[in-house]
């Protein structure tokens, strides 16, 4: 398949490591000039170095979330990095592990910022570019706590529905200007996020993480726990020109975990 992805400029956040860094691989595999963005340059450079081994097109731009005055003049870095966004990959970290009650509303406040809130004014300075050239793919990580929460994970479960309601209407409102608009839901894909929280579970239900492990693995149809590169291959697809009629829409990449419909 043709992505039609070569040539093209794409923003991804979150691209140290995890899964923003396999999708910014992912991107750059298809000929996608990738500014890789987020907080730690020596991990930004790393997925830099990878993609340029790889006979890619990456440059390494240092971008704070939780400080969103700085963003439009981190977007103008970027764009005389690698050229005007028309792919953006919105991808954040996770808040720790927390009960849904109790939490300090400073708390709350400060993971909307830097998870919702950021992630809705980037969106809204890359919008006027991507209409005047009437393409332009928004696709926005979240969680499998958005479909059926996960227990411990409260502030992570109802800050990332918020991103599914902002995006689902995002997405009506910019359809007639070639710009498609989704969500893409990881289940257990192996990360560093998921060893952490399998980790915390573990201390907090007394059981070692290879237990939790296993308990987490027979809960997945398929078997396992899902790799970086699957997950960013879901990714690639809906940035692709093919991917042209699909917007509005949630696709879930999970090996078949989440039981909800």
């Amino acid at each position: 398949m043709n992505t039609g992805l070569d040539g093209k400029n794409a923003l991804v956040l979150g691209a140290g490591s995890g899964l923003g860094a396999a999708i910014a691989k992912a991107l750059a595999a298809e000929g996608a000039r990738v500014a890789a963005a987020g907080r730690t340059l020596d991990k930004l450079q790393a997925t830099v170095e990878a993609i340029g081994a790889d006979g890619g097109v990456a440059e390494a731009v240092e971008i704070d979330l939780a400080d969103i005055d700085a963003l439009p003049a981190r977007l103008a870095e970027v764009e005389k990095r690698v050229g005007e966004v028309q792919v953006l990959v919105n991808n954040t970290g996770g808040p720790p592990p927390s009960t849904a009650a109790g939490v300090d509303p400073k708390q709350w406040a400060e993971h909307f910022n830097s998870m919702v809130l950021s992630v809705i004014h980037l969106t809204d300075l890359v919008l006027p570019k991507m209409r005047e050239r009437g393409f332009g793919r928004v696709i926005t990580s979240t969680s499998s706590g958005v479909v059926a929460p996960i227990p411990n994970l409260g502030v992570s479960n109802a800050l990332r529905a918020s991103l599914m309601g902002w995006s689902k209407t995002l997405a009506r409102e910019v359809a007639p200007d070639g710009i498609t608009v989704n969500v893409v839901i990881p289940g257990r894909i192996a990360t560093d996020r998921i060893i952490q929280l399998d980790s915390a579970r573990a201390e907090r239900e007394g059981k070692t993480v290879d237990e939790v492990h296993a308990a987490s693995t027979a809960t997945i149809p398929v078997g396992r726990y899902g790799r970086p590169e699957e997950y960013a291959a879901a990714v690639v697809f809906l940035a692709s020109e093919p991917a042209s009629y699909i917007t509005g829409s949630t696709l879930r990449v999970d090996g078949g975990l989440i039981p909800a419909i």
